[in-house]
């Protein structure tokens, strides 16, 4: 089964799509999630945080890190809601034991989490991120901060 995901923020990718739609043979199953896709600097700020987050710890590679958090933040707010997200992910991982489904998060298999969601899901995954890390005293940079120039 093929998935072919587009954003749809310009009335040219709407026909592109309409077009798509019309071409496709029957059966075919549809969804649609309302928002625009993450940002390039909602992507600079998780990969950024990832490598401060696993200096600062020193137990964990970046990748340990970026599957940690897809697997305990990412994870949570896709099956809350996103139905065909929260089908795949308990039916594939969700019966695995903890390990396997972090395994499952990181490269070389890297199941679908972050590069899925929409703006205002990816800012809620940023703050649980910093939410969490903070509260262990570590010291992430502020996006603020970074938009201007400024030193963390």
């Amino acid at each position: 089964m093929a998935t072919n995901n587009r954003i749809v923020d310009t009335e040219q990718a709407l026909e592109q799509l309409h077009k798509f739609i019309a071409g496709k043979k029957l059966p075919f199953t549809a969804s649609i999630t309302d928002g625009k896709h993450r940002t390039n600097d909602q992507n600079s700020l998780q990969r950024k945080w990832v490598l401060e987050i696993s200096a600062q710890l020193d137990d964990r590679t970046p990748e340990e890190v970026r599957g940690y958090c897809k697997l305990h933040f990412g994870v949570p707010i896709l099956r809350n809601e996103n139905d065909v997200f929260k089908a795949e992910y308990d039916a594939v991982i969700m019966p695995l034991p903890y390990e396997h489904k972090l395994k499952l998060m990181m490269v070389p298999f890297d199941f679908g989490v972050t590069r899925i969601m929409t703006t205002r899901q990816k800012t809620d995954y940023l703050n649980a991120v910093h939410h969490h890390f903070s509260e262990q005293g570590l010291i992430l940079t502020n996006p603020e901060d970074r938009k201007y120039g400024r030193a963390a």
